[in-house]
């Protein structure tokens, strides 16, 4: 697990940890001159301004709902006391985290105060209690686009509501990549989505700068710790680490691997060997197979890849799938098919920018077919405190785990 991927497997009820807190925090103060800390920002909701403190008794902590970072870090969904505003809490144990540790912690929170763009994750205020650091962010009811899928569309979602997801979801790509920055961790659980039923890009605690001394590069190097269950999303040249290195057509790639993920409801290479997977995906393939249970409208089955190579997406996952699944189909229109042909091209040279990705005709197509907000294609999300703790661990979800999980890796939903 990459340093702040936050499971949502838990269902703690939190008593009385801010008091725990608070005291570790004063302790801890009183044997440092060191001062705390702190920023915070101004929000609008309605026509009210929020402004987000650093005072731990100004959140009350209800439920423990992740954890990450080798269990350093904890998330709970809190209360802003002030206004009654349920928010997100990210607590991390500075004193316990590694070099690296603090370096993706740095990395992130500086990047999420700097970047301003509708689709992508902003932390309200972050501020240090002793050897503490406290992370506010908005508390997204639907938590991520993977949640979603275990929880109620294990079968893959329509091609409306995917849309809809990517839409957003790369228009805050986009942003990031106009100011030189490579994602490298595009994927569901990346995805989150507010109770409003707005798009918002997280995990970037893995970006990385395209600038270097003044200078915007046309590649980089440099090989990312990543946990080996990011590799399904990876791309091949980002894999590949050789002289030619890597760019943000790299996320492209992993937008490819996304689509077919919320497409199918499990991801691509999921039941491949790791040595396998990455052999079909260095080979190369002149030809990319359409995800693996659809296909576009008018044909009947699953086709074989014209090339003859199976390149992992295609038909030797085609044994995984029950039998519900091969007598019912899904149908998705010629315009995905192509939208994902286009990202996943084995030349990244040949696949579209994330600005061109947005003029495509699949984003035409589903802009005409949405009406209204794209909470009209979604579960109603009820804003009471207990059944905000039951969205956000559905049993659904945990029921599905282990047929999602990459092989015998816990999956990850709950994401920042």
């Amino acid at each position: 697990m990459s340093c702040l991927d936050c499971s949502c497997i838990l269902r703690t009820q939190v008593e009385s940890i801010e008091a725990e807190k608070q005291s570790e925090a004063s302790s801890s103060q009183g044997l440092t001159d060191e001062p705390a800390v702190s920023w915070g920002q101004w929000t609008q909701t309605g026509d009210d301004h929020i402004s987000w403190s650093s005072e731990i008794s100004h959140y009350n902590l209800q439920v423990e709902i992740g954890r990450g970072c080798n269990n350093l870090t904890s998330v709970y969904l809190a209360r802003h006391i002030p206004t009654g505003t349920l928010v997100a809490v990210r607590i991390t144990d500075l004193e316990r985290c590694s070099e690296e540790h603090l370096k993706a912690l740095q990395n992130e929170v500086i990047l999420s105060h700097s970047f301003h763009h509708p689709n992508i994750l902003t932390f309200w205020a972050m501020f240090t209690a002793g050897s503490w650091l406290w992370v506010i962010s908005p508390f997204m009811a639907y938590s991520s686009a993977s949640h979603l899928l275990r929880t109620y569309f294990p079968e893959g979602m329509s091609e409306v509501l995917i849309g809809n997801i990517l839409l957003g979801a790369i228009s805050g790509l986009n942003y990031m990549h106009q100011h030189g920055y490579i994602h490298r961790s595009f994927k569901a659980s990346h995805i989150l989505i507010s109770g409003d039923g707005l798009v918002y890009l997280s995990g970037l605690n893995h970006l990385h700068s395209l600038v270097s001394n003044g200078q915007r590069l046309k590649s980089v190097y440099e090989f990312p710790q990543f946990s080996t269950s990011m590799l399904p999303w990876l791309s091949p040249e980002l894999l590949r680490q050789d002289m030619y290195g890597y760019n943000v057509k790299s996320d492209i790639y992993s937008v490819g691997i996304t689509a077919c993920e919320l497409a199918n409801g499990c991801v691509p290479f999921q039941d491949m060997p790791r040595t396998q997977m990455l052999l079909q995906k260095l080979k190369g393939p002149s030809y990319f197979p359409w995800v693996m249970n659809t296909f576009p409208r008018g044909e009947s089955r699953i086709k074989n890849s014209r090339s003859g190579i199976d390149s992992g997406i295609g038909e030797s996952m085609t044994h995984t799938l029950t039998s519900e699944r091969l007598q019912t189909p899904k149908t998705f229109s010629p315009a995905f098919h192509n939208l994902i042909e286009l990202c996943l091209h084995q030349d990244p040279e040949k696949r579209p920018s994330a600005r061109g990705l947005l003029s495509h005709a699949f984003f035409k197509q589903i802009k005409e077919q949405t009406k209204g907000s794209m909470l009209s294609l979604l579960p109603p999300a009820i804003w009471d405190t207990q059944s905000q703790i039951s969205a956000v661990v559905h049993p659904a979800a945990i029921r599905s785990e282990s047929a999602y999980g990459l092989q015998k890796e816990r999956g990850t939903y709950w994401e920042f």
